[in-house]
Formats: C-alpha cells, structure tokens, sequence
C-alpha cells in the first residue's frame, strides 16, 4: 500500500493512510457540514471497507468514497441510510484535476481489502461519551451507561408528563430508532427489550422517545447521539448503571414549582386525575 502516513486533501476533509486503517480528519470551516465537525475525525480499520469508488462530482469535482460494510459502522447503522449526500462522512471531494491521484490510490486501498459482507460487530468507533442535545419535548442526555431525557413544559406531551422524567439503562435496551430531523415526524426512539408492542405508535406520546422539531435535534447533535447508544447497546459487556437514590442530584427549587404550575393545568384540563395529581406532585415535592 501507499507509504504510512500519505495524506489526501479535499474539500471539507483530509485522508491519512496508514498499515490497517484510513484515518478521516474533518476540517472545521464555516462551510464545513456541521455533522463533520462534530465527529472530528474518525478512524476506519480497513477490515471494515468492502470497497472503494471513484465518480464524477459536480461542478468540476471527482469523488472518492470508502464503501464500509454493513454493521461495521454505529453512525451508518442509526442513520439507516437517511443522510443526505453533503452529510455522507465517507466521501472525499476533489478538484476534477486531481483524479489520477485519486485513483492511484482508490487502488492502492482496493488491493488491500479482504473482507466483504455484514460485520458481526462495530469496527468504526462510536462517538465518545457525554452527549447531550436539546429535543423539542425534552433535554437527552447519555453518560455511557443511560441514557436520560428530561422533558420541557413547553414541548411534552401530557403522556410524558404524568411519566415522569425518564432513565434507561442501557442494559434495558435493544436497540435505537433515529428519523432525521429533516424529515417530517423526526424523532429518536429507544427500544426498551421488555416493552414488545406496547410502546406507543407516535413518538410524542412514547416516553421513551423525544421528538424533533425546526432548531431541535438537529443531525449534527441527535445522529451522533443516537450512534454511541446503539453502540453501548451492542457491547455485550455493557451493564446497568445503579445510581443510589441519595445520589441524585437536587432540582432547582424554581424548577419544581414551574412543573408543578404545569401539571396544575393539566389538571385542571381533566388531563390528569385527582390520584394522579397528588402523586406527581409529592413526588416532585421530594425532589427540593
């Protein structure tokens, strides 16, 4: 292969090749897909390549594109196939006059692919832990181990208010479902392992789900997300976190009051019974 260390540059992306793997830095320009900027750079094994490409791009450009194969990527996976073209991580964009380069070595990579077919477990590293954005129903945060979604008074349905803010671990899921933001009814659903069909057909009313919206939960911040928890859920070795309840951290007394306001005008709307009201509010009350 091409000597450790050459380096391919193109719009928005350079290319390092190395013995065993291509190694994807993201530039961080204004013009740059926010998506890129957020992974940074990513680190593909070769074994997780089943072919290489080269075509003509638009506007005097060639394109060169690493074909990874299927499950080998958590970011792919989550995607299931609804990037855009601009946002697909694995395209290199090239002045037209640069294609004999890009050629040589879309070769050089080809003589040294050996795997084709579905992998049997992720080969491309999951974005790392913390994550966090802002949905337009809650506030989704994962450590590695749960993943948790805070719900917004202004965006939450009645359904995910009288749940109750929500805690997964990770142990308790099978899977993620992602729709991009882009698309009508976005949203990014957990798969809980023991719920089969009882989980509410429409995300706004499934307090495992958080739903997107114009400004929230865009690709850059969700798909990301999305990726490291179907990544944590693969990981065999992945186990429940157990948080003590003492350990819990306490909720901003305004916060408290302002849910409290809210669940009063669901009561009142008949959206929440006498029973259900009480409870929520004690709960809440023991936050402080």
């Amino acid at each position: 292969m091409s000597r450790m260390g050459d380096v391919l540059a193109g719009f928005h992306a350079a290319w390092e090749f190395e013995s065993d793997s291509v190694l994807i830095r993201y530039e961080r320009g204004i013009r740059t897909p926010k998506l890129f900027q957020t992974l940074g750079e990513r680190r593909v094994p070769l074994e997780a390549i089943a072919g290489v490409t080269l075509t003509p791009g638009k506007r005097g450009t060639v394109v060169l594109r690493l074909e990874p194969r299927p499950g080998a990527d958590p970011l792919l996976e989550a995607a299931a196939g609804q990037l855009k073209e601009g946002g697909d991580p694995y395209r290199l964009v090239l002045p037209a006059e640069r294609d004999a380069l890009a050629e040589y070595y879309a070769d050089e990579l080809r003589a040294q692919l050996t795997q084709t077919g579905p992998a049997e477990e992720f080969l491309v590293g999951a974005p790392e832990v913390p994550l966090q954005f802002k949905a337009y129903d809650a506030k989704a945060s994962f450590d590695g181990s749960v993943v948790r979604f805070r719900w917004f008074w202004t965006g939450a349905s009645s359904a995910k208010w009288k749940a109750g803010d929500q805690s997964f671990p990770v142990a308790e899921l099978s899977g993620v479902e992602w729709r991009s933001p882009e698309v009508f009814e976005g949203h990014l659903r957990l798969l809980r392992r023991d719920a089969g069909d009882a989980q509410p057909a429409q995300a706004d009313q499934d307090p495992a789900a958080v739903v997107f919206g114009l400004g929230y939960g865009p690709v850059h911040e969700s798909l990301p997300f999305a990726a490291a928890v179907l990544a944590a859920v693969r990981d065999r070795s992945a186990t429940p976190a157990v948080v003590p309840a003492a350990a819990a951290p306490r909720r901003d007394p305004a916060d408290i009051a302002e849910r409290i306001r809210h669940l009063g005008e669901l009561h009142q709307a008949g959206l929440v019974t006498d029973e259900e009201f009480s409870v929520k509010k004690a709960e809440l009350l023991a936050e402080l």
